[in-house]
């Protein structure tokens, strides 16, 4: 495969206007006849955005692009765009790009959609012909064929989007450049669009994709980068790569040291909660259809021992709705033996929860028939699931559509 996209110790600064109060008070007694002053405040302040970024993509790759906001990934397009120009470093690209980085962007708001679609192709090198061949299909997809005769400066962010992807997907450039735009639309357009970029790489175009949507981005991508702080703080496959991303900014575990809301009897208590990964790893958040282990640390402050020791946990939805609750009961699990510090770990195989945040309570019990409680706190944990292949299929059920995902076959009989 050639190299379609690269990019050599690219760098990006922006500086930064500072406006001083002093100064500008002083400017104005100066205006008005009062003495100057002396102001030595700096007018300016230099932020790097990007800071040697290097990286190559193949022909016929899917790049996906993750990183925390202000991580750098807007201005990295921008520059792939040919929106802004790099500080220093350089970018090499090889064959025509189409981008979607903003709604709107490209499109002239005075003209109608129909006029839009043709500017845009023109920009790409397209002949009048070709576009001509390719609107039906645009048109269809974007859902928007009332509207095409319209300015496009009336339109809602909604149906700039879907048009604006319809453009830059149908028209055949060598490199797609997509931004977490595509969050603007409904589900089902995203769902629409996710399909498309499927469409677009399997027929061996090049895509640069930008989402927080870890299942798009596993289900689509055959590569990722990390960016942090401006640099590229990992490369390798998207599945390493959300890994890595997941992992990059990991919380140190959540003291309850402080919390007077607990009751029990204090013989045990729980002073922290961790969230790792299945190769032990601290998470920020988990992840939808990954294996997730909570780490309860506990101390003993009592020599008793517990042969029917019960560990609870009780996931709910932001506003109480039970989730689910476990148990080492439930399992199975005997912990008659209890050292004087150590931690109970609920690991969870494939997190069968949609996107959202979910409140984790907990109970310490002596014994599970008569929940004589050494520690109990409610809200202890704020459990933030960010989206994942739970279906391997890049689908993504919502938490309107239920506050838990179940795995499935489906198959036709045939009766007669």
């Amino acid at each position: 495969m050639s190299v379609v996209v690269k990019v050599e110790n690219l760098s990006k600064q922006f500086r930064l206007g500072m406006l001083n109060r002093r100064t500008f008070f002083a400017g104005l007694r100066e205006r008005f006849g009062a003495k100057k002053t002396d102001s030595s405040a700096p007018a300016t302040d230099d932020f790097w955005a990007l800071r040697d970024v290097s990286f190559e993509v193949n022909e016929g790759d899917v790049l996906g692009i993750l990183g925390r906001n202000g991580a750098g990934k807007s201005t990295l397009l921008k520059i792939l765009s040919q929106i802004t120009a790099p500080t220093s470093g350089r970018v090499f690209l090889k064959g025509r790009v189409a981008s979607l980085l903003e709604v709107g962007t490209g499109f002239h708001p005075d003209l109608t959609g129909r006029d839009n679609v043709f500017l845009n192709g023109a920009i790409l090198g397209m002949t009048r012909r070709e576009i001509a061949a390719k609107f039906d299909e645009i048109a269809e997809f974007s859902g928007v064929e009332r509207f095409l005769d319209t300015p496009v400066k009336r339109y809602s962010s909604g149906m700039k989007v879907r048009l604006a992807f319809a453009v830059a997907a149908h028209l055949e450039p060598e490199i797609l450049i997509i931004d977490e735009v595509l969050a603007v639309g409904d589900v089902a357009f995203q769902q629409k669009c996710i399909g498309k970029i499927g469409d677009v790489a399997r027929n061996g175009r090049t895509v640069l994709f930008v989402s927080h949507n870890a299942a798009a981005v596993e289900s689509l991508c055959t590569r990722g980068i990390v960016l942090e702080g401006g640099k590229v703080s990992f490369e390798g496959t998207q599945s390493q790569a959300i890994t890595a991303y997941s992992t990059s900014y990991g919380a140190a575990a959540q003291s309850l040291a402080d919390r007077p809301d607990r009751t029990g009897n204090g013989d045990a208590r729980i002073t922290s909660i961790e969230l790792r990964d299945e190769e032990g790893r601290t998470l920020h958040h988990a992840l939808s259809g990954k294996t997730l282990d909570l780490w309860f640390h506990y101390e003993r402050h009592s020599e008793r021992s517990y042969p029917n020791l019960n560990m609870r946990i009780n996931v709910t939805t932001q506003l109480g709705a039970p989730v689910f609750t476990q148990s080492n009961h439930l399992t199975g699990h005997s912990f008659s033996t209890l050292p004087e510090r150590g931690a109970f770990v609920c690991r969870i195989p494939r997190l069968p929860l949609p996107e959202s945040t979910y409140r984790v309570d907990y109970a310490l019990n002596s014994d599970y028939k008569h929940f004589d409680s050494l520690d109990r706190l409610l809200n202890a944990l704020e459990l933030h699931v960010e989206r994942g292949d739970y279906f391997k299929t890049g689908q993504v059920a919502g938490i309107k559509t239920g506050v838990c995902l179940v795995d499935a076959q489906w198959r036709l009989e045939l009766i007669p």
